[in-house]
């Protein structure tokens, strides 16, 4: 990384330790940044006595960091999913979710929601759910990508899509045969992405799964960009690119799967964040991937603060949030005639 490049990470990485504060301020409760930090330092071991009383530090400790730091993990984790695919598939509308992930987790909750499936998992339930259904469903579109041992990208778009269809009117199948109003309700919600569930328990998986994934894409960084160039001239430059795009869907699937298990579909995030990054630095995976972790992260933080100020004291799902940031930068994005995929400015 150019020493440009070092200076606006550490920029942007003060933007989200001021955005995860701020996000910690917000509340029903009002809570001082001086009481915060000391919550903070206190759990941390930095102080060993706090003036807050016990009621301030579980809301700080309990409720507001896990639902920051969950919001920061799903849009570290979303952005650079979104980089890998577009990369994958050579598409600058590539995102996630085309591999089926969403609508196969959208069945797995539903059916935990009015079903009542996965009971033995307890609270855990509707994680593990929505998890093996991303899994299932990414499983059968890379099955029928293969054709004669290899990947096909036009196959693996057209699967991800029949893949995504079919799920989704199991999903509907299910809503429409319950006659359950509040779970009805409450399959909408998780559909439409939310990060009120966070706790430090389902904090600790995502954020372990996002490390490894994100060493494990970085460390492939010269391949990604390879895959930029073609599959023909990725080939030439010595990489098995059919071997690598499984590579590539393993990881990015499971990213994507532990993350939707426990903030449900928030869309856009994929999509837009990788086109800022290369306008912002260019389209080398070196500094795209990082780049798109923290800025994703930012993006996630603040829609998640909007999410829940916009219609208080009620919470308003996130998906709503950063589709109606998404959407129209995506648009000025088409409009824009110099940006094309690949190349920033």
């Amino acid at each position: 990384m150019k020493k440009n490049s070092r200076l606006f990470m550490a920029f942007l990485c003060c933007i989200l330790f001021i955005s995860m504060m701020m996000a910690i301020l917000i509340g029903s409760v009002g809570i001082t940044p001086t009481i915060i930090l000391e919550v903070l330092f206190y759990k941390l071991g930095i102080i060993t006595e706090v003036s807050a009383t016990n009621s301030q530090q579980i809301i700080i400790w309990e409720i507001r960091v896990p639902r920051v730091l969950l919001a920061a993990i799903v849009g570290a984790a979303l952005a650079i999913s979104g980089a890998a695919v577009q990369a994958l598939v050579k598409n600058s509308i590539a995102d996630p979710y085309i591999l089926g992930v969403s609508s196969g987790a959208s069945v797995g909750a539903t059916s935990v929601i009015l079903l009542g499936t996965f009971s033995a998992f307890g609270v855990y339930a509707l994680s593990v759910a929505a998890f093996l259904g991303s899994i299932v469903a990414v499983t059968f579109v890379f099955l029928l990508a293969r054709v004669n041992g290899r990947t096909s990208v036009m196959r693996l778009l057209l699967s991800g899509i029949a893949i995504s269809m079919i799920f989704s009117a199991i999903t509907n199948f299910i809503l429409m045969m319950s006659n359950e109003q509040g779970g009805i309700q409450s399959v909408m919600h998780w559909m439409l992405g939310s990060l009120a569930g966070a706790k430090w328990s389902n904090i600790i998986i995502p954020f372990l799964v996002l490390i490894i994934a994100f060493l494990l894409l970085t460390n492939r960084y010269r391949q990604l960009n390879a895959l930029l160039l073609g599959e023909e001239t990725a080939t030439t430059m010595g990489v098995n690119v059919d071997r690598f795009r499984i590579y590539l869907i393993l990881i990015v699937s499971l990213l994507t799967g532990v993350v939707v298990a426990v903030s449900g579909t928030i869309g856009f995030v994929g999509l837009i964040v990788p086109h800022i990054v290369r306008i912002l630095v260019g389209s080398n995976y070196k500094v795209v991937l990082p780049f798109s972790a923290v800025i994703g992260s930012i993006f996630i933080v603040w829609a998640d603060m909007g999410a829940r100020v916009a219609i208080a004291p009620e919470e308003m799902p996130i998906g709503i949030i950063t589709a109606l940031c998404g959407g129209p930068f995506f648009i000025w994005m088409l409009r824009r005639q110099r940006y094309s995929f690949g190349e920033g400015d």
